[in-house]
């Protein structure tokens, strides 16, 4: 199966890597998508809807029927992750719930509202099937002190890597090292806004597409590892990023060096292996843009099976990603807000009544 979590990684790698968050007039679509990064940066404050959907996932193999890992498969198929959000940078606050909905014969549905400020970080405890959380401490928030967290784990925990400021600063340059790598004839087109099939209510003057094909897998995994991935870690090298990544440069440098040795002979051969077993049919990420310059709704479509000659496994797997942003600088109205003081834990109540 290395073969295959390889190939998995890779595609899932360059979904990650594409959708981003964030043009003004009519513009090639690759460059409508660099500025919509760029606008990213002035986003203040947002309401956000986010769903992933894996629609198939199956795995013919000997050592998946009636295992755990068949019986994981079968309640990932069909299973539906959502989160709903509302950011604002000042004062800063931010509100997301988690939702996961996993269907088969150990169907459940959970819910984990999140409520972050500066300072504070505010998890409510859900209600999960087959785990014996006390009815006592179900529906109460538990309180992290940010601040005391960092001074307890020391180096290992930095608050700049939570700041959504900063991270969404991060994300913008890595997005542009992408974006710059590939051929904007090649792999960036636009989609007529009336067949992009937006949700109703989304503004939106352009529809631009990122897509991977079954005759260009090959060229963009190449892309990916030998160009991409270097001018990320250079990024990541960066003070600020390496601080609030907790690393440090002799680590990426050592990934560096691994990247600048590795066999380019096995590794071209892998690829040819990799396109002999791996059919993409789909691959596309549609990035609608409104007039001001920002991305209002972003989809993944993805679905791409694996069939290893040598050990005779397949792999299908089928999913479908969502985020759709609006009220963007807009003045937020925060749905859970900041929980009163009588549905709140601490850490060490919450940990005291999980023992008793």
């Amino acid at each position: 199966m290395n073969k295959k979590f390889t190939a998995i990684v890779l595609t899932m790698l360059l979904a990650m890597t594409v959708v981003l968050s964030g043009c003004g007039s009519k513009q090639d679509p690759k460059e409508a998508l660099q500025s919509a990064a760029g606008n990213a940066m002035t986003m203040t404050s947002y309401e956000m809807k986010s769903k992933l959907v894996i629609e198939e996932l199956i795995v013919n193999a000997p050592d998946t029927a009636g295992s755990i890992s068949g019986t994981v498969m079968s309640m990932l198929k069909n299973a539906e992750l959502t989160v709903d959000g509302i950011y604002q940078l000042d004062p800063m606050q931010t509100e997301l719930t988690l939702a996961l909905n996993l269907k088969g014969d150990m169907a459940m549905t959970f819910t984990i509202p999140m409520v972050m400020t500066k300072e504070k970080l505010y998890v409510k405890v859900p209600s999960i099937p087959m785990l014996p959380i006390p009815e006592t401490v179900v529906g109460k928030y538990v309180e992290l002190d940010l601040k005391e967290l960092a001074a307890e784990e020391g180096a290992s925990f930095n608050l700049d890597a939570i700041d959504p400021k900063k991270t969404q600063k991060l994300t913008n340059e890595i997005t542009s090292a992408l974006f710059t790598e590939y051929d904007g004839a090649k792999y960036f087109k636009d989609v007529p806004v009336k067949d992009a099939n937006l949700p109703e209510g989304v503004e939106s003057e352009q529809v631009a597409q990122f897509s991977v094909t079954n005759d260009n897998v090959k060229e963009a995994i190449t892309i990916l590892v030998e160009k991409v991935l270097p001018n990320i870690l250079t990024i990541v090298d960066k003070e600020e990023y390496r601080e609030m990544l907790g690393l440090t440069t002799e680590e990426i440098k050592k990934v560096k060096d691994e990247l600048n040795t590795a066999n380019k002979d096995e590794f071209n051969k892998g690829l040819e292996e990799l396109k002999s077993y791996l059919k993409v049919n789909t691959f596309n990420v549609n990035t609608a843009i409104n007039k001001k310059g920002f991305a209002t709704y972003q989809d993944l479509v993805m679905n791409i099976e694996l069939n290893d000659p040598e050990t005779k496994q397949d792999v299908k797997l089928a999913l479908k990603g969502s985020s759709q942003y609006s009220k963007i600088n807009e003045k937020q109205a925060f749905k859970i807000g900041i929980p009163a003081k009588e549905d709140v834990l601490t850490m060490e109540q919450f940990q005291q009544e999980i023992g008793n």
